[in-house]
């Protein structure tokens, strides 16, 4: 028997159109050069994740390209943000440099009044996951270790490490998903995820399992689909439709799972929630 379906939460979401996307360099596993993007495809992909996001009753805010900063249609990566406050990216490869002062610039003139420029190398929600009582953070890859530390000091709360260890999920963001990000009132709801063991290290599996006991795991083929690189507004999974052995999973936790053709933005290493920054305010 399936449990009652459960109940979405309105959220603000930022996005960047792929105006200038293209794959003209190399900095994941994924990209590669000798197959260019269809750039017209690529935009309507991306145009029909954010009005699937406004359909379902969320926010909806656009973050305006740049042309020499290909990249930033993966807005997720731009800044991590928690009870309003805003902790900027420092980017690891000289290509997207460029893109943390475009997103800073951005969150203070759209009413950000506390917006942090990071002294430690993090790829914002790349490797930032947020729950009601942690932070979960990636490294091994992109973030550095330092970084995990900086984040507990500015949002004050825990920040759990976890080391990626395949290069094929360099970003937390594509080895796990949180699902519902649980209560922080005690005997609340706890957070639920779903992840794909073989990103992690030995040690960060054991502590995932710890933690989530009751986490849904992904097999090897969906990770590879990115459906792990997906958004939950707690009831709705917005994911890649190829990752097909993770909906009927979610539809038995009472999750509704939404299939989304994101194939030419996957060309630049990222999917679903890759493009999606989430704008949590309080």
């Amino acid at each position: 028997m399936r449990i009652p379906r459960r109940s979405a939460t309105p959220r603000r979401y930022l996005m960047c159109p792929p105006t200038h996307f293209r794959v003209s360099y190399s900095i994941n596993p994924w990209m590669n050069p000798d197959k260019p993007v269809d750039p017209a495809l690529a935009y309507a992909q991306w145009e029909n994740l954010r009005d699937r996001y406004r359909a379902l009753g969320h926010r909806v805010e656009e973050l305006t390209p740049v042309p020499d900063l290909p990249d930033m249609v993966f807005a997720a990566n731009g800044a991590t943000v928690v009870d309003g406050r805003v902790l900027g990216a420092r980017f690891a490869f000289a290509e997207r440099h460029g893109e943390a002062a475009v997103h800073a610039r951005w969150y203070r003139d759209h009413g950000f009044t506390d917006v942090r420029v990071p002294q430690h190398v993090n790829e914002g929600e790349g490797d930032f996951a947020v729950t009601a009582s942690w932070v979960l953070a990636g490294r091994g890859f992109r973030s550095s270790p330092l970084s995990h530390a900086e984040a507990q000091e500015y949002f004050a709360r825990p920040v759990i490490g976890l080391d990626l260890v395949d290069p094929r999920y360099y970003h937390l963001d594509t080895a796990l998903c949180v699902l519902d990000g649980g209560s922080r009132e005690p005997g609340g709801p706890a957070a639920e995820i779903m992840y794909y063991p073989g990103a992690f290290s030995a040690g960060s599996r054991a502590v995932l399992a710890r933690l989530f006991p009751q986490a849904l795991i992904a097999d090897a083929a969906d990770a590879a689909a990115f459906g792990l690189n997906a958004v939950s507004d707690g009831r709705h999974v917005l994911l890649p439709q190829a990752a097909v052995g993770l909906f009927e999973p979610l539809r038995e936790r009472g999750y509704e799972p939404v299939g989304m053709d994101v194939a030419e933005l996957m060309k630049g290493g990222g999917s679903v929630k890759c493009v999606t920054g989430e704008l949590r305010v309080g």
